[in-house]
């Protein structure tokens, strides 16, 4: 169980990524950036089931911490990358 939340928590953050990076080169609060966030939570989820976790209560703060760090430095890594441009 544990080893299953590990990995799962490990493939939200890589998952996430990639969204915060392209999250970062759209304007706040447009359509785009809603669909960054939240395009990759039914993943999640999917994982979620995947990997028999359930949505029990002790598994949240490692899953959206996971999920928000994920985002937070593709978010960075997209706004370094336009500081080169």
């Amino acid at each position: 169980m544990y080893l299953n939340l590990a990995i799962v928590t490990l493939l939200t953050f890589v998952l996430n990524l990639p969204f915060g990076y392209w999250r970062s080169n759209v304007k706040k609060f447009s359509f785009l950036w809603f669909l960054y966030v939240h395009l990759p939570i039914p993943f999640i989820v999917l994982m979620r089931f995947g990997f028999h976790l359930g949505f029990q209560w002790w598994t949240y703060p490692f899953l959206v911490g996971a999920f928000f760090s994920g985002q937070l430095l593709g978010k960075k890594l997209g706004k370094k990358k336009k500081l080169f441009q």
